[in-house]
């Protein structure tokens, strides 16, 4: 048996010769030793740590801060959370900062307010402007005896008035309100005119028993409704009295305000006072018998004030000064009989004077002063004189 020869020891490499394309092996699955896998990339990126939270109270601090609604509270708040921002690595340094800045600078105008007086001033300046917004109504829905401002122009459309206290300057005070009825449709603006004039002067005149409390430029106001109001079925009338100047004060003067004493004195002399505005615009030579006429009439009202009045039991306080208004009243029923009885013009002129002076207003001013009612005599409704 031969022997087996041995085996040749391999050459060495030896670069190819020039001119032989270059042969590289194939690349392995893995890189060289001491680096990490080369796996195959998948559908998420790499995995990062979690990001650093903002810290809540460092939130709410800065919110107090902005809102200054409690300003101590944000200050509290930024401090606590600078602590837990340290001690956690939590995010919301800056909001913390600047929720103490803003919360100390609210704490300080609080304090500043508070010594000055200013937040109570604005508290009470808020609180007026939103009684004040609340306060506007519809005039058909205010409650008799309610004052209010109307900021709308003389003869203007009313879109709302603002309800105050009759002790503060106002333009009207509510004496009631009706429902216009009997009609079909659409009444139109004149026939509603016409009707508030006549339904609200009554209602006035029941309003104000003590006319001497009214000044001369007192009105009767009314409010109705426009066309489209209407359509929508508001048919009440308001009804008010005012003046052509803001009044300070309630002109009420009712069976709420006033006793029966009161009630009863007024409600006797009251047609006196009607009687005597209504005297006629033509003077006796151009209509004798108006004249006439309106001199009867104003007998028949101190008649009839004479009887009622006589016929009621008086308090002793208010007695003397009664008696003393009755004795004026029978002095001018005689002078206003003897009017009404004028042949002619210059009869008629010749009494004229003499019954205007024995109207008694004197006499009224104790009786009214006795039952504590207005004693200042209002203007009178013109000049009584034959010259």
């Amino acid at each position: 048996m031969e022997p087996t020869p041995p085996t040749p020891p391999t050459p060495p490499h030896q670069p190819p010769p020039p001119g032989t394309p270059a042969a590289y092996p194939a690349p392995g699955p893995y890189t060289s030793p001491g680096m990490p896998y080369a796996g195959l990339p998948g559908p998420y990126g790499p995995y990062a740590p979690p990001r650093a939270t903002t810290n809540g109270l460092a939130v709410g601090s800065l919110v107090s801060g902005i809102v200054c609604c409690l300003p101590p509270l944000g200050l509290v708040l930024g401090v606590f959370s600078l602590r837990q921002i340290k001690k956690r690595g939590q995010g919301g340094k800056g909001m913390a900062i600047a929720g103490i800045v803003l919360s100390s600078l609210s704490t300080l105008l609080v304090l500043i307010g508070l010594i000055t007086g200013q937040i109570q001033v604005g508290v009470r300046a808020f609180g007026d402007g939103v009684r004040e917004a609340a306060s506007v109504r519809m005039p058909m829905d205010l409650r008799t005896g309610e004052c209010f401002v109307d900021e709308s122009g003389q003869g203007e459309y009313t879109l709302g008035v603002r309800v105050v206290d009759c002790d503060r300057p106002h333009d009207g005070e509510i004496t009631g309100r009706f429902e216009a009825t009997g009609f079909d449709g659409w009444p139109g603006e004149s026939e509603l005119t016409a009707l508030g004039e006549e339904r609200c002067e009554t209602m006035a005149a029941a309003y104000t028993r003590d006319t001497w409390a009214l000044t001369a430029d007192t009105l009767s106001l009314y409010y109705t409704p426009d066309r489209r109001a209407w359509r929508t079925g508001e048919h009440r009338i308001a009804c008010a009295v005012g003046g052509s100047e803001r009044l300070t004060g309630s002109l009420r003067s009712d069976g709420t305000t006033l006793d029966a004493g009161q009630l009863a004195f007024l409600g006797h002399v009251n047609p006196i006072e009607d009687a005597l505005y209504a005297e006629p615009e033509e003077d006796p030579e151009d209509d004798l018998q108006a004249n006439l006429a309106w001199a009867a009439e104003v007998r028949s009202a101190v008649d009839s004030a004479r009887s009622g009045l006589r016929g009621r039991t008086w308090e002793p306080s208010r007695r003397k000064a009664m008696e003393g208004y009755l004795k004026s009243l029978d002095a001018a029923s005689e002078q206003w009989a003897k009017l009404s009885r004028a042949t002619d013009s210059v009869e008629f002129w010749d009494a004229y004077d003499h019954a205007w002076e024995v109207v008694p207003n004197d006499a009224s001013i104790e009786v009214r002063k006795a039952l504590g009612l207005t004693h200042t005599p209002p203007e009178g409704p013109g000049e009584h004189s034959s010259v």
